[in-house]
């Protein structure tokens, strides 16, 4: 079995407390917002910086190709390497790079901070298999649920508080705000996680080979990934126009109203402890359908009303709130259910499943703004809609497992 110590105590996993949980989920809303935090700031950063208007997508860019990375490269040593030590390692190497961010005289160290944000910002990836370890199967969903639901709302509330911010403290106060709230983080982190001990014994090379091994012949890992790619490339779409669509002639709203918008979306995060309670049932068929309609759903009633008017508004926040609770629902299903094909390679499942997922979230939002430019909403509501939509008709190619009784651990 795999070794887990509180000190010199064994932990058992009965025992993962409420309160620990709770600093897991703010831990991982913390950490995940640092991917988001310059995504509104790109503009005044890369004026002050002396960036062109095409080189400042590059802040973005640069965060997430680093995130991709660190998914692929860095989250596999949690099967490898002591997971706290891990753990906090990565955290303050967070620190160090949000403080370069803060520092930067000009472009070329900026960018290489905010890559190494992205890589760093990993750490989130490590603490939910670290938490799945810690927990009974018969109560995994719950809690993996209610750490996902600390993660998206960190992702869901970073842009629109760093905006806020930003008004205040400059850009600048941005990245050193998180940089003391990372410090404070791996402190607190290095006091109170148990320490966990893997049992692998590879050598860094044939832990990365092994991971193509699991992404070719893990048939629950491929279709759990490919089902999250298709909504998670939605939801990277929806964030990405919605912005200029709601700052456009049809609704005019301001930035600060924009933020609000999103503030509303942040409500969809309630979904993820309950799909962990759906997935703890046997439900993970039934909640895996529901999810990928309302994902599709969200797209189509976006059209009942006529454009620029005040019900169109109200029912893109209903499609908001409806498409964040779809997506964190289905990413929770998917995560219970990879983490049940063994413990001693669960960080390397976990680092593809995310992988492929994100890869899927850079083509939607890639996608998602090309299609604006050229059909506006529609155009792109329309390939909203197909995403999920395709998700859904691959999923019904999936057997439906007999029903059975949950195990209780």
């Amino acid at each position: 079995m795999t070794s887990i110590v509180l000190g010199d105590e064994p932990a058992r996993e009965e025992a993962l407390s409420s309160p620990m949980i709770f600093l897991l989920a703010m831990a991982s809303g913390l950490i995940a917002a640092n991917i988001y935090y310059a995504q509104p700031l790109a503009g005044p950063i890369g004026a002050e910086l002396g960036l062109s208007a095409a080189a400042t997508g590059l802040i973005v860019t640069l965060t997430q190709i680093g995130y991709g990375l660190g998914l692929l490269f860095v989250v596999p040593l949690g099967d490898l390497i002591e997971n706290r030590k891990l753990i906090v390692t990565t955290v303050a190497m967070a620190v160090i790079a949000l403080i370069g961010a803060a520092m930067a005289p000009h472009a070329a160290p900026f960018l290489l901070a905010v890559f190494l944000v992205g890589i760093s910002s990993v750490a989130v990836q490590m603490i939910v298999p670290l938490a799945a370890h810690m927990t009974p199967e018969a109560k995994r969903g719950r809690v993996v649920g209610s750490i996902m639901s600390g993660l998206m709302i960190g992702i869901m509330l970073a842009r629109p508080v760093s905006s806020l911010l930003s008004d205040v403290v400059s850009w600048r106060g941005v990245f050193w705000i998180s940089a003391a709230a990372m410090a404070v983080l791996a402190i607190v982190l290095y006091r109170l996680l148990p320490r966990r001990m893997p049992e692998a014994k590879l050598p860094y090379g044939a832990l990365l080979a092994s991971m193509a091994r699991l992404a070719v012949n893990t048939r629950l890992l491929q279709r759990r990934a490919l089902y999250q790619a298709s909504m998670f490339s939605a939801f990277s779409l929806f964030w990405t126009v919605t912005p200029l669509y709601l700052s456009g002639p049809a609704f005019r709203l301001s930035q600060s109203e924009i933020a609000l918008f999103a503030l509303a979306g942040a409500a969809g995060a309630v979904a993820a402890p309950i799909a962990g309670r759906m997935a703890d049932r046997g439900w993970t068929w039934v909640a895996t359908f529901a999810a990928l309609t309302a994902g599709a759903a969200a797209f189509l009633i976006t059209h009942i009303a006529p454009e620029g008017s005040y019900l169109s508004l109200a029912l893109l926040v209903v499609a908001a709130i409806v498409l964040d609770f779809a997506v964190t629902t289905n990413l929770v299903l998917g995560q219970r259910a990879i983490f049940t094909l063994g413990a001693e390679f669960r960080s390397r499942l976990n680092g593809i499943f995310m992988a492929t997922f994100f890869m899927g979230g850079a083509v939607g939002s890639a996608f998602g703004g090309w299609a604006y430019a050229h059909g506006h909403w529609a155009a792109a509501s329309w390939l909203g809609f197909a995403l999920p939509a395709s998700g859904l008709a691959f999923f019904l190619t999936e057997r439906r497992p007999e029903k059975r009784r949950p195990r209780l651990g």
